[in-house]
């Protein structure tokens, strides 16, 4: 065992040695059309009985991707087409300044019902915005409109980010965005997880918001699917840890 995975074994240790439960949730986004790793995702997880919240993108799902999606899998919405919308001066974000509040949502509400339609019972509404980006403005319009959850990236500011709606994020990433955009790396990744872990431990951040992992199925190198299939594997040897559905977090059913 290297550092990176002892760090991470020691951080689940002192965890049990608490007598608290380690909960982990994984988020994988943008998906669309059938690829074959969509399929591979699904397999992993089924085949590690590891729950998965899938961010599709309404305006370009095809209903042929939730064909193979197993009991596993439960779906999330990823905006409403993925598209950038961003001024000049502002960051990747499919909710421009420039754009209405209503418009936004009068957008998403459509989005929604298209993508509800296409993944029937597996669907919930909370909604992963793309880049993990969404005026703050909005979060109460969301509530108002019907989505019970909201998902983004970093320690969440409190549970719900607006009267219920429901604020559960991600935390790790497994994709080096800014560099090779393949695998972060073992040491970077398990070292995101202790960091969250340790903070909630030590209360500076919330204890009650599960650790979420982020993917990203269409970008994945050999390297990616190879640390989930040990991570996934190396947690159900651990006693005190969990994988959480999304249903639960969410208190969607």
């Amino acid at each position: 065992m290297n550092s990176a995975w002892q760090d991470f074994s020691d951080e689940l240790a002192r965890w049990r040695d608490a007598a608290r439960t380690v909960e982990f949730w994984w988020r994988d986004d943008d998906a669309a059309r059938p690829q074959l790793s969509l399929d591979r995702l699904f397999a992993l997880a089924q085949a590690s009985a590891t729950p998965l919240a899938l961010a599709a993108i309404p305006l370009q799902a095809e209903e042929a991707i939730f064909a193979p999606a197993g009991d596993m899998i439960s779906v999330l919405q990823h905006g409403s087409d993925h598209v950038n919308r961003a001024g000049a001066q502002e960051k990747k974000t499919e909710f421009s300044s420039t754009e209405m509040p209503a418009a936004a949502v009068a957008r998403l509400v459509a989005a929604r019902r298209q993508l509800e339609a296409l993944a029937g019972k597996r669907f919930l509404p909370v909604l992963a915005p793309p880049w993990n980006r969404l005026p703050r403005q909005l979060a109460p319009q969301l509530a108002a409109a019907g989505w019970r959850g909201l998902s983004q990236f970093g320690v969440r500011a409190s549970a719900e980010s607006a009267p219920g709606l429901r604020q559960v994020n991600t935390h790790v990433d497994l994709i080096a965005w800014r560099t090779s955009r393949g695998f972060a790396g073992e040491t970077d990744v398990l070292a995101a997880a202790v960091r969250h872990l340790a903070a909630k431990r030590r209360a500076t951040a919330d204890a009650a918001e599960a650790t979420g992992w982020l993917t990203h199925h269409a970008t994945h190198d050999e390297a990616a699917w190879a640390f989930l299939e040990r991570l996934f594997e190396t947690t159900r040897k651990q006693p005190g840890v969990t994988w959480r559905r999304a249903e639960e977090l969410f208190h969607a059913s």
